[in-house]
């Protein structure tokens, strides 16, 4: 896979994911490779998050639109190959 659909799939859920690191392009779509990791793990704290009686539904509500909003951007990005960080969360580093 070229760098394009590798940083596209990247962002379809964790089973595009692992498809996009473990057969495509990593050194070219390297970058939306870890965006949409830092994304994924996000939600996963979200939903955990949820869990919290009283005020866990509502952080994690505002949470996971936040993180919807960052995927859209990371798959639009993603789409017109640009590099640019989704707001607050782009600048993490988790795939060196």
């Amino acid at each position: 896979m070229n760098k394009k659909t590798t940083g596209i799939i990247a962002y379809i859920t964790w089973i595009g994911w692992i498809v996009a690191f473990c057969a495509g392009d990593k050194e070219g779509a390297k970058f939306h490779l870890n965006q949409a990791l830092v994304i994924l793990i996000g939600q996963i704290i979200a939903s955990a998050v949820n869990f919290i009686p009283k005020v866990g539904g509502f952080v994690g509500s505002i949470l996971s639109i936040f993180l919807f909003v960052c995927w859209i951007m990371g798959l639009i990005y993603a789409c017109q190959e640009q590099e640019k960080e989704v707001p607050l969360i782009g600048q993490i580093k988790i795939l060196k």
